[in-house]
């Protein structure tokens, strides 16, 4: 009972401070994290223990693959260096600084490395939460998460090679390039050949229901396959991820899509906000076990000022060779400082983190215990602890003070965009080849008449919003509003009276929300 309610509270804790983070402008994972430290103080509240063999491949896969789909591979492919340079060479940079930092404090080489890879990756939770609030420009935003997905493939090839070594007690350097390679071509294999079987898979199924099972299960299928031959299972799903992305879409039916993209919203909401707001219980709990003797204190003070300060040494002379390299190519850098001080600031370590701390085996050779385990997963949650508050909190401050903001008008984009495939649509039923009979072409070509009419008719409303005071935004939305809430009246008193079956009415009723969804956005 005291279990359940303590992950009750956790429950209640997100559900209440979500909305509030929005309105006081803090990112969530921040006021998730300071939440969890409170009440792990509460009395009675019960001190949740992870099996740390099952936090890696219950946490990761789900995060991951929500991930790959808010991005594109072009995306990256665009900003290939710049997330290339802090994904791989300030990850392993940074790894480097804090074993050597962290073994000049006292911890043998083998627990330093260790360390250092776990407190390596940034998270981009929190990041880019601010970002797209405040409406950074796109390029950034895709740099941070892309170097949020990337660090953590580079940050865990690096943990499983140093906790193998500790384990075993020593690793050759043969050994270690073996390790290197083998997570590197058995992740990416392993995640091209499921996803094309799965992709496959989807292709025959056409039942949103089952096609959503599918995609629920095969990114954890995808992540222990891997890990089972010695690859990189965050690779491995990464991977998986973006080759659904870019060429999955055609074998989803429309509810089986519309149903994936909320069901993978939501599962990587409460994971993300699950894991932030376990952060204080963790932390209280080491505490106990390891007490907080002067010489913890000092490595965590050290460990901290390392990741913070050593991102921003790496990050502006990058940022001022990437600059000059494209001023000698005789074109314009979008690298100004302004960008390259948020982006180093943005720094705040969180999940992979947490996981990967938790997740140290207890035991290492000839059954001895794990080497400096509870000061190693103390440094690492304190690390989080004071990133996420002391750069999640002045995140937003330094953004508005550097007057960063977006170069393009995403929402002027979407309506572009929604134009754009209406207007091509309307052309080739036009230009009818399927041999449809003429009243049927008639109809579809009616429908998206009225589809671009209506599309063309917003959009001016919204540039009329922008230049007179006699129209506004929230107007078209009220209009739009009061319109969608009638058809809702009407359908559930259908519903409620049985005039209608219940079938029916709930596809009428998915029809108008999807409409408003689309409309209102």
């Amino acid at each position: 009972m005291s279990t359940l309610m303590t992950v009750a509270a956790l429950l209640v804790g997100i559900i209440v401070l979500t909305p509030v983070a929005d309105r006081v402008r803090v990112p969530q994972p921040v006021l998730l994290t300071l939440f969890g430290l409170l009440l792990a103080l509460v009395p009675g509240m019960a001190v949740l223990e992870f099996h740390p063999d099952l936090v890696l491949p219950v946490v990761l896969p789900p995060l991951l693959f929500a991930a790959t789909q808010r991005t594109t591979v072009r995306e990256f492919t665009d900003n290939a260096k710049p997330v290339l340079l802090l994904a791989v060479g300030l990850t392993i940079a940074t790894a480097a600084v804090v074993a050597v930092v962290a073994h000049t404090a006292g911890l043998a080489w083998g627990p330093a490395w260790v360390l250092g890879a776990v407190v390596s990756p940034p998270d981009p939770v929190a990041a880019t939460a601010v970002a797209r609030r405040l409406k950074l420009p796109q390029r950034l935003v895709t740099v941070l998460e892309g170097e949020g997905m990337f660090n953590d493939a580079t940050a865990l090839v690096l943990y499983k090679v140093t906790v193998v070594a500790v384990v075993a007690g020593a690793l050759s350097p043969g050994q270690l390039v073996t390790e290197l390679v083998l997570a590197v071509v058995v992740g990416v294999g392993s995640g091209l050949a499921l996803a094309w079987l799965t992709r496959a898979a989807l292709s025959i199924l056409h039942d949103a229901g089952s096609e959503l099972t599918v995609i629920a299960l095969m990114p954890f299928v995808v992540y222990l396959v891997a890990e089972h031959l010695d690859g990189s299972g965050v690779l491995a799903v990464l991977t998986f991820g973006l080759f659904l992305r870019s060429y999955g879409h055609r074998a989803l039916s429309s509810s089986g899509y519309l149903l994936g993209r909320a069901v993978w919203s939501y599962a990587d909401f409460l994971i993300t906000s699950l894991v932030f707001a376990l952060i204080g219980f963790e932390l209280t709990k080491v505490l106990k076990d390891t007490g907080t003797d002067p010489s913890s204190l000092s490595v965590a003070a050290l460990v901290v000022g390392t990741v913070i300060v050593f991102r921003a040494v790496w990050m502006f002379p990058a940022a001022g060779l990437a600059g000059y390299r494209l001023r000698r190519q005789q074109r314009e850098s979008p690298y100004n400082w302004q960008e390259t001080t948020v982006a180093a600031w943005a720094g705040m370590r969180g999940v992979v983190t947490v996981a990967t701390a938790l997740a140290l085996p207890a035991t290492a050779t000839a059954g001895r215990s794990f080497p400096d385990r509870n000061e190693i997963i103390f440094v690492a949650l304190v690390c989080v602890l004071v990133t996420l508050v002391l750069q999640g909190l002045t995140l937003s401050p330094l953004v508005s003070w550097l007057r960063v903001g977006r170069d393009t008008n995403f929402g002027d984009e979407v309506a572009e965009l929604k134009s754009k495939a209406t207007a091509a649509a309307l052309m080739a039923l036009r230009g009818d080849q399927t041999g449809l009979s003429d009243p049927i072409r008639a109809a579809a070509i009616s429908q998206y008449e009225a589809y671009l009419t209506v599309r063309e008719a917003l959009q001016d409303v919204r540039a009329q919003a922008g230049d007179s005071e006699h129209y506004t935004e929230s107007d078209l939305r009220s209009a739009l509003d009061y319109a969608a809430e009638v058809e809702r009246e009407v359908i559930l008193r259908a519903r409620r009276t049985g005039d209608f079956s219940a079938a029916a009415a709930d596809q009428v009723l998915d029809e108008v929300e999807a409409r408003s969804l689309r409309d209102l956005g």
